[in-house]
């Protein structure tokens, strides 16, 4: 089949990817100029399944009103919720019920743990270099958050991913470079989680589909998708050439994905299709580190979260990128000062004076969230229109399972993981208005 994969972050190009392996014709069509350039330009880099948990959680709706409160709080709002982030956080109050959280986080575990097996196996079989390194350690500052890890743990003995618990001096074993001045009563250690570098390993394989024939079309950007047996795309060069503008132009294809993250809301919404999906967003400081000895006692040596303020500290190659903050409303282009002094604070409290801060990097990402968490993978309802989008905070994590499943979904053939709960039919609503608008004949 002639397929349009529409978005070329790092869920568009492993779904492309694993199209060409099918065998299928595949085409890109990205507004960015290159792959990678938003969602997955800067994120921490985490792949730690175990922690791949949903947003809704039992507690959740407490802790954000205390957060609300905090010099250095891990969730903001950035003004009133409008209508639109008011009807999605009522959803998400309901998802956080104890049952419903339970059946959420088993569905995002089951994709995680698979992708990060075909994150292993693409890996070895494209023999990618992008930055990897092994183990996470969770750091819990104080007894109270030893506590609140139990439940945690807990889920992590019934889906038996191997971890440690640890004390102080232990914690300090696996990361020698962590501050001793700081307090530290116990962490988490997975060692068979990591990091790696989200976009490095984007352009890797970008490169190895392309060898594979797939195509790639930046600075374009996609005005609307027409279902049908030929679904249609309306197509719109973003930067014009000879500094003329070219007019639209369509395209027919036999089949579309659509991995465009919040991209996805305007293309469906004409369809009838309007699905609960919020940007979050995140920021995020990469900065050269001081010593570029590799064994460097003051520095990181693989992944951390600093669970109290929900801050990933991350070592890619020679350098050290801090993540982490939830903000709710205002935009994109809005950089508040405030996430970014935390960050800076998680990483002065545990490594000072390991990087060069003077010469970070600053970002802020919006991460397209769906009120249970899980992302939405398979048939959108409308004549060959596919979904692979909201994966949240996760999609690294998740990128390269969901690219898999997706692709067979589309191939028709049995995945290898249950695919329970993943699909839209979860949001009866705007499956059913997606299908009505489809059976209606077109004008």
């Amino acid at each position: 089949m002639r397929v349009a994969v529409i978005g070329a972050g790092i869920v568009g190009v492993t779904t492309a990817y694993e199209l060409a392996r099918d065998g299928h014709e595949v085409a890109v069509f990205e507004r960015r100029t290159s792959v990678a350039s938003e969602g997955s330009f800067a994120n921490a880099g985490v792949v730690a399944p175990g922690y791949v948990a949903p947003w809704a959680a039992p507690g959740m709706p407490a802790k954000v009103l205390r957060h609300l409160f905090g010099r250095h709080a891990a969730v903001r709002f950035a003004g009133w919720p409008d209508a639109a982030l008011a009807r999605w956080l009522w959803r998400w109050w309901r998802e956080c019920a104890p049952a419903r959280y339970a059946v959420n986080r088993a569905r995002l575990h089951r994709l995680a743990a698979y992708s990060r097996e075909r994150l292993d196996a693409l890996t070895d079989e494209l023999g990618l270099d992008y930055e990897r390194a092994r183990g996470y350690l969770v750091l819990l500052r104080t007894p109270r958050d030893v506590e609140r890890a139990q439940p945690g743990l807990a889920l992590l003995r019934e889906v038996g991913a191997r971890h440690e618990c640890l004390d102080a001096a232990g914690c300090r074993r696996v990361e020698p470079g962590l501050n001793g001045d700081t307090p530290l009563a116990g962490g988490i250690h997975l060692p068979d989680d990591g990091v790696g570098n989200c976009r490095q390993f984007a352009h890797a394989v970008k490169q190895v589909a392309q060898r594979r024939g797939v195509q790639w079309h930046f600075g374009c950007e996609v005005l609307a998708v027409t279902p049908g047996a030929r679904p249609q795309l309306t197509l719109r060069r973003v930067a014009p050439q000879d500094g003329v503008a070219a007019p639209p132009h369509a395209l027919d294809v036999d089949a579309v994905v659509l991995c465009s993250a919040l991209g996805t809301l305007p293309l469906l919404r004409p369809h009838g299709a309007r699905l609960p999906m919020a940007p979050v967003y995140g920021y995020s400081i990469t900065a050269p580190l001081r010593d570029l000895d590799a064994q460097a006692l003051g520095a990181p040596r693989a992944a951390l979260m600093d669970e109290t303020f929900k801050v990933a500290i991350s070592r890619l190659g020679q350098r050290v990128r801090v993540a982490g903050g939830a903000e709710l409303g205002g935009s994109l282009e809005q950089l508040r000062p405030q996430p970014f002094a935390t960050l800076h604070k998680v990483l002065d409290d545990w490594f000072p004076g390991a990087a060069q801060t003077a010469q970070a990097q600053r970002w802020k990402g919006a991460r397209p969230m769906m009120p249970d968490g899980a992302p939405l993978l398979g048939a959108s309802g409308l004549p060959g229109v596919w979904l692979n989008a909201g994966h949240g905070s996760s999609g690294w994590a998740l990128a390269c399972g969901s690219a898999r499943v997706v692709a067979d979904l589309i191939a028709g053939r049995e995945c290898a993981i249950d695919t329970d709960g993943l699909g839209l039919a979860r949001y009866r609503a705007a499956a059913r208005a997606a299908v009505a608008a489809a059976a209606q004949p077109a004008a």
